[in-house]
């Protein structure tokens, strides 16, 4: 995979796959995000060990260069399959969890914010997608990161659950069925996006978060069923 790609700001960048030579550069950028947060609990970044893991095969990496400058670089990930799998988040039976992929890491040089790469890069990712061996794409994100949950509400995904997740944080799981993403009826609710229990009552009795609004200064979840 190698694209070119003319961002907002009139610079061109190239987007191609990532490889352990790559490795550097990803750890570099990764720690240059990690210092330009405003909140840290919204990035759970990954160790050189789990980079390591998804180059040798067990995903996908992309990164989008200006010059040989890495500016840019999202992942997805195969994940192992444990207790701790997405896919029991959806009741998925154990004969389909090994065609889970994750949507992980995403991170983007503060320099380069405001040209959609988080967006360009997902739909690069989600377009290669190998749907013969894999149906279901998973991602957590953390309430109130609005810039996240905007992302994978483009890229079709919809809300399962919210609930607590690495060690007491709270997280939304994701999801796209990427063979029938026929996922709601034309039931709408809204929910304050603070208020957990709500939300949580609303996911238990079937319902899945589908998008965001603001309003008198407050986000609130769109939910159908």
């Amino acid at each position: 995979m190698k694209k070119d790609v003319m961002l907002k700001n009139g610079q061109k960048v190239t987007i191609r796959e990532l490889a352990h030579d790559d490795l550097h550069a990803i750890m570099t950028l990764q720690e240059k995000v990690i210092d330009n947060l405003t909140v840290a609990s919204f990035l759970q970044p990954l160790s050189e060990e789990e980079f390591h893991y998804i180059l040798d095969g067990n995903g996908t990496m992309i990164g989008a260069f200006h010059g040989s400058h890495l500016i840019a670089f999202r992942a997805m990930l195969e994940p192992e399959i444990d207790e701790h799998h997405l896919g029991k988040d959806a009741c998925l039976p154990d004969s389909e969890l090994p065609s889970v992929l994750y949507s992980e890491v995403t991170n983007v040089d503060p320099a380069y914010r405001g040209n959609s790469l988080q967006r360009i890069l997902g739909e690069l990712l989600m377009e290669n997608v190998d749907t013969n061996r894999h149906r279901y794409v998973f991602a957590t994100v953390a309430p109130f990161n609005i810039a996240s949950l905007k992302d994978k509400f483009t890229l079709g995904m919809y809300i399962i659950s919210l609930e607590k997740k690495y060690e007491n944080l709270l997280r939304y799981t994701l999801m796209i069925d990427l063979q029938d993403n026929e996922k709601t009826g034309s039931l709408t609710a809204m929910a304050d996006m603070s208020d957990v229990l709500e939300q949580q009552s609303l996911l238990k009795d079937g319902w899945v978060g589908v998008g965001l609004e603001e309003a008198d200064g407050s986000w609130k979840v769109k939910f159908q069923k």
